[in-house]
This record gives structure tokens, sequence and C-alpha cells, in this order.
């Protein structure tokens, strides 16, 4: 009997210690199918490991409710899922904490991690996740013969019906001068002129009365199934989770697409600010950016990832390289959105996009 309530002792000694050392941290991500891949491939397998939990939160993007919460010390977000150009504003705003990038592991064959991850996914306040993809999509059930560039998208005459496109300046400004016949290498040349950005303005004014516009991942998919939009601008990824998880007829114009990196970074004062940095090392390691590829069309960032990628989650048959962003076939005519051009413009073409659209 001794020898028993010693045992339950231990037992329930163990279990005080593991629940008073278990941590919880706030993830805030974009929602959707995107934030469905980071809790099946980051979240569950890091709770499974440590005991931590990950309670997730959705936001829209950008750095204003950051900047809110830094700025008013009262900082409930822990890690929060940015663009690079915004990982590379908040960090000189003050707005992240700095990351320390030998703390990041080799890649599973060995490879530092700073020859593993590719340029520009580690700065020095954020640590990289996922390529990903601005691109268009339409219904080829309802358009046979769809569209096949992006100049066809600002085509209503021959593809006449409304557009989706996101609420913002970014990548509609890109998209403008690449259907205007702006080869893609000199879009941000062109944009860095004043009679560049009104160009830009000008194609999209064609536009402009036939355009639906939307803020979260989620809606173009939505807009195009419920027929509210002909063809709209969207993530890759969530084109490919509406034809692959849904069975919806969609098909994605890979021209003129606009590629971009997202980060994962600490709001300056995030209540669990360790917990968040061990969830950030874990999260992008070799193993689990290869697991989040399984589950969404998003290319990792760690070469040594790669290899590990083969089909979608539930559908041995369906390969992944083919609809990642970075598949050569679809990086024909493809331009990467620049991060520090961004950062230096971004306040002021988001002050004029925004007084264009109430005009």
């Amino acid at each position: 009997m001794k020898l028993k309530s010693l045992l339950i002792g231990v037992a329930s000694s163990t279990l005080i210690v593991s629940a008073a050392s278990a941590g919880s941290i706030t993830a805030v991500s974009w929602g959707g199918a995107y934030t469905k891949s980071q809790v099946e491939a980051y979240h569950k397998p890091w709770t499974a490991k440590t005991g931590h939990q990950v309670v997730s939160e959705d936001y829209g993007g950008g750095l204003a409710e950051v900047r809110s919460q830094v700025e008013a010390g009262n900082v409930t977000w822990d890690i929060v899922d940015v663009e690079l150009s915004d990982a590379v504003l908040g960090c000189d705003e003050g707005l992240f904490e700095e990351i320390d990038a030998s703390m990041l592991p080799a890649g599973s064959d060995g490879t530092p991690a700073s020859d593993d991850f590719i340029p520009n996914t580690i700065t020095d306040c954020a640590v990289g996740n996922i390529v990903w993809s601005t691109i268009f999509a339409y219904d080829f059930e309802k358009m046979p013969n769809g569209p096949k560039t992006m100049a066809d998208f600002f085509d209503l005459e021959n593809f006449p019906g409304k557009r989706g496109l996101r609420r913002g300046p970014k990548p509609n400004l890109e998209m403008a001068l690449m259907a205007d016949g702006v080869p893609a290498d000199y879009v941000y040349i062109v944009l860095s002129t004043e009679e560049g950005v009104d160009r830009a303005f000008a194609k999209l004014d064609t536009i402009k009365d036939s355009v639906v516009w939307w803020e979260a991942g989620a809606q173009p998919p939505q807009l195009l199934a419920d027929g509210e939009v002909v063809m709209t601008t969207a993530y890759n990824g969530r084109i490919f989770n509406a034809v692959a998880a849904e069975g919806k007829p969609f098909t994605i114009v890979w021209d003129g697409q606009v590629y971009d990196i997202d980060l994962w970074a600490i709001p300056k004062g995030a209540p669990n600010k360790d917990l968040a940095m061990e969830f950030m090392v874990f999260s992008t390691e070799t193993e689990q950016l290869a697991a989040q590829a399984s589950w969404i069309s998003y290319g990792p960032v760690r070469q040594s990832s790669a290899a590990l990628v083969s089909s979608y989650h539930n559908q041995p048959d369906l390969k992944m390289a083919p609809h990642m962003p970075t598949d050569p076939k679809n990086f024909t005519n493809a331009i990467q959105n620049n991060f520090a051009w961004w950062a230096d413009n971004q306040d002021e073409l988001n002050e004029r996009f925004n007084a264009w659209l109430a005009n």
C-alpha cells in the first residue's frame, strides 16, 4: 500500500509539474486553408512534442494592428505571419523583436541554416516559412475559352464581367503595369518614377468600375464559386485548396504572378516571447516546412525541404511540385515582390490608393 501510495504521489506530482510548465502562445496568421496547413504542420506537432498550446487568431495583414499593440504597450500577440515588406518595415520601426539566426538548426541534410534558407528569408527580425504567389484564376466551366495572360485580366471587351482584386496597391500596381506591356524585369524601374505610378493607376482605372474588392484570402475562391466575379486575383494556395479539397472547377493563370515570402515575426513586448522563439525555431525546421507543403501549394523556404515534399496529404496521386509558384512551367513571367521598394513606398501608396478608391 505504501508503494502504491508513493507511486500515485509521484504520478500526481509529475502531472502538476507538467501542467505548470506547459505554456501557450497566440499565433496570428491569414486564416482559411493557409492557417489549416500551419495547424497541421506546426501547431499540432509542437504541442505533441512540448505540451505547449497554440491559440490561432486571424488578421488581414499589414502592420496597423501590430503597431497599435506595441505603441499602446498592450501586446497580446506572440508571433505573427507577415509579408516580407512588412517584416522589414516593422523591424525598422522597432515593432518586432530581433532574431538570433544562430539558433536556427541545420537542415535535415546537414546544410547550415544560413545556406539552407533561400535568400531574403532570414532577416534581422523574422524567419521565413513559405514562398507564395498572387495569381489570378477563373472558373473553366463558365469560361471554357478563358484568359491566358495578365493583359486578359484587364480586357473587359473580350472577357466581360466583374473582377476580384485585393483592396490595396500591392500587387495591383505591378500587375497593372505588366498588363500594360511592361516586362516583369522592368516593373519596379517604371514604378520608381512618378509617371510609372500614374501609368499603373491609369490602367487600374480601366477596370475600376468592374472590380469587387477583397481583403481576406478566403474571399476570392468564394467570389468565383458564387459567380460574383468571372476572374479574380488570389493567393495561389487558396485556389489550389478549392480545387484539391473542394473539387472546384478553377484554373490558375500563372502569367504575371507576383511571388512573395511570408515570415514569422514576434511583436516587441510579446507576453510569451521565449515560447514564441521556440515555436519559430521548431516550425521552420526542414520537416515541418515540408509537412506544410503537403497541405497547401506554397513552397518551403528551406532547400532541404524540397526532397521531402511529394503529394497532397490525402491524395497520393496529386503531386505538389507542379502546383508550386516556383515550378519552371509556372515561372516564365513572374516577378518577386520588391520588399525594399515597398518598405520605402508603402505608406505613401496606401494613401494614394485609398484616395483613388474614394473618387
